[in-house]
């Protein structure tokens, strides 16, 4: 048997992992790929802590990645010279005291990566299996995805250093300049559609069925399989202990799959003997999953995304469903959803503790507060939210919220610039103002 192969995560049919294939033939299922676990039981649960340890420490190639310092539980059979790394993973977890007035909260910081997103984990694994794909003969000429902000940069970046054309289909006037001038600057085609992200997913779709070019958003199994290192770095971090809850903000819904892959397999070979709740934290304007929810997933429901600050999840029609559900199933998970007032306050408090939020991470801590709130989370329970991108993708938002011009918004953590005359008299007295009132603010 092979060690790695791609497997239908309906009907359970095979395929070969060198295969270009996103959906089973049988039934048009998602396929997942799948290891063999004997080989890797042949090292022992303390064996596999201290070898990850050990290459967390280390500076040589292809370790001081966090993805490919577990290469063996994710591409055991690429070659390391296909490797295409920008040096992803590692991120920080920080504690972050009385977040949601919880004590016991880390931030799991994974806009501290190379393009600003979690999307790097994923990308590294795929761009370098395309390259492998193309030494071995394959006539892939380019590598395409759909998205709305984060994918397209990380797959123009990885594409890059691979020196493999990439093609990005993003909503026209729908992501932010950051987000649109990474894939520029990195030379890929980038087209932008009038329409939304699920017009620019069936685009791409269909654009991709020419195997020449390669499909290289989450549906894709092999993007899952970097981003499932992020529940096992989390776990790491923490001296190997399991956190209570984990809270991801939830678009495409890859994300939600591939952290429960990760953390299964920590189970699977013993790593771990129990398993955290899981989270999926929905913009109320982009909520399909949180209405599956609210049915138990008896019904799968689709919607027509409205405009949320939370670009990067404004998605209608998640294309990695079935995987979410089946996840969120295996982890008691539950979904839960913000308004726009939530999420952008929730984002400007967490940026009074130092951080800088993305409006994906302000999703997840308005959804932590609420479910604090409502005594589902407890207080001595170990929380992680995991904080997709970085705050400066998100720049015009910010100045925006703190202008007081967000519709829909009440910023009650508004801190606007102060303007005066150059005089010292009026400086000293706008001082002697605000820092009484300042220092009454919470903390």
């Amino acid at each position: 048997m092979p060690q790695t192969w791609l497997e239908c995560i309906r009907c359970g049919r095979k395929y070969p992992i060198n295969e270009v294939k996103y959906r089973c033939e049988s039934c048009d299922g998602l396929l997942d790929v799948e290891h063999d676990l004997n080989p890797l039981k042949e090292r022992s649960s303390v064996e596999w802590k201290g070898l990850f340890d050990g290459r967390s420490r280390m500076s040589k190639w292809p370790y001081q990645s966090g993805v490919w310092a577990k290469k063996e539980w994710v591409a055991p059979t690429l070659d390391e010279g296909n490797i295409v790394s920008l040096g992803e993973g590692y991120t920080p977890l920080l504690r972050v005291k009385n977040l949601a007035g919880l004590p016991k909260v880390w931030i799991k910081e994974c806009g501290i990566s190379h393009t600003g997103s979690f999307k790097d984990l994923g990308m590294t694994v795929l761009v370098s299996h395309v390259k492998q794909l193309i030494s071995e003969g394959s006539e892939i000429r380019a590598v395409a995805c759909a998205s709305t902000g984060d994918t397209s940069a990380a797959l123009a970046a990885y594409a890059a250093a691979a020196g493999i054309p990439a093609i990005i289909f993003l909503p026209r006037g729908k992501i932010s300049t950051a987000q649109l001038a990474q894939p520029i600057a990195h030379g890929a085609i980038v087209l932008g559609l009038d329409t939304d992200f699920d017009g620019c997913m069936r685009v791409v779709e269909e654009i991709t069925a020419d195997k020449s070019i390669y499909l290289a958003n989450s549906m894709n199994a092999l993007r899952i399989e970097g981003q499932k290192t992020v529940g096992i770095e989390i776990v790491q971090q923490l001296g190997w202990e399991v956190p209570d809850w984990i809270v991801i903000p939830a678009g495409n819904l890859g994300n939600i799959s591939a952290l429960g892959r990760g953390l299964m397999m920590m189970h699977d070979l013993g790593l771990i003997d129990r398993l955290p709740r899981i989270v999926a934290a929905q913009a109320k304007n982009a909520n399909p999953l949180y209405q599956s929810f609210l049915t138990n997933f008896d019904e799968r429901i689709t919607v027509k995304a409205r405009t949320t600050l939370a670009s990067a999840i404004q998605i209608g029609a998640p294309v990695s469903y079935e995987r979410a559900v089946k996840a969120l199933r295996s982890f008691n998970g539950i979904v839960e959803q913000a308004s726009e007032d939530e999420l952008a306050n929730a984002a400007a408090r967490a940026d009074r503790a130092g951080l800088y939020a993305c409006p994906q991470t302000g999703v997840a801590l308005a959804v932590l507060a609420k479910l604090a709130t409502r005594g589902t989370i407890k207080t001595d329970d170990r929380v992680v939210v995991i904080s997709t991108a970085h705050g400066l993708k998100f720049t015009n938002s910010k100045v925006d919220y703190h202008d007081g011009t967000l519709a829909s918004v009440t910023a009650r953590h508004a801190n606007p610039p102060i303007y005066l005359a150059a005089d010292s008299d009026a400086v000293l007295k706008c001082i002697n103002s605000e820092l009484p009132r300042r220092e009454k603010l919470p903390r």
